[in-house]
C-alpha cells in the first residue's frame, strides 16, 4: 500500500522557518512528479511549489517565491519544502501529493492521485 506521511509542520513566529518532509512508502518516488499544497481555513487549496520526477523543474506560487524551496532525495524516496521568511499568510495545512508514472510539473490538483494526511502550519505575529 502506498503512503505518503508528512512532518515537520508546527508553530513559528513571522520571520521564522520550517522544514516539511514528505517520505513516500511502498513505492519508490523515482519517476513521480509531486507536489506541495495548502489550505487555510475557508480558502481553496492552492499548489505552493511542484516538482519533477528528477528534480530537473519546479514551480512556486508567487506568494511564495524566492521563500520557499521544494527538492527531493529519491534515495530515500523524500521530497522536502524548505519555508523561511514565514508570515501570517502562510498559516494552513500543508499536503504533500503524487502521481506515480508522471514526469511532468504539475500544479493542479486533480492531476495528483496520492496526497498526505496533511501537517499544520501556524505562524504567528
Amino acid at each position: 500500500q502506498v503512503r505518503l506521511v508528512e512532518s515537520g509542520g508546527g508553530s513559528v513566529q513571522t520571520g521564522g522557518s520550517l522544514r516539511l518532509s514528505c517520505t513516500v512508502s511502498g513505492r519508490s518516488s523515482s519517476g513521480t512528479a509531486m507536489g506541495w499544497f495548502r489550505q487555510a481555513p475557508g480558502k481553496e487549496r492552492e499548489c505552493v511549489a511542484a516538482i519533477t520526477s528528477y528534480g530537473g523543474r519546479t514551480y512556486y506560487v508567487d506568494s511564495v517565491k524566492g521563500r520557499f524551496t521544494i527538492s527531493r532525495d529519491n534515495a530515500k524516496n523524500t521530497v522536502y519544502l524548505q519555508m523561511d521568511s514565514l508570515n501570517p499568510e502562510d498559516t494552513a495545512v500543508y499536503y504533500c501529493a503524487a502521481k506515480f508514472g508522471d514526469y511532468g510539473l504539475r500544479t493542479n490538483a486533480l492531476a495528483y492521485d496520492q496526497w498526505g494526511q496533511g501537517t499544520q502550519v501556524t505562524v504567528s505575529s
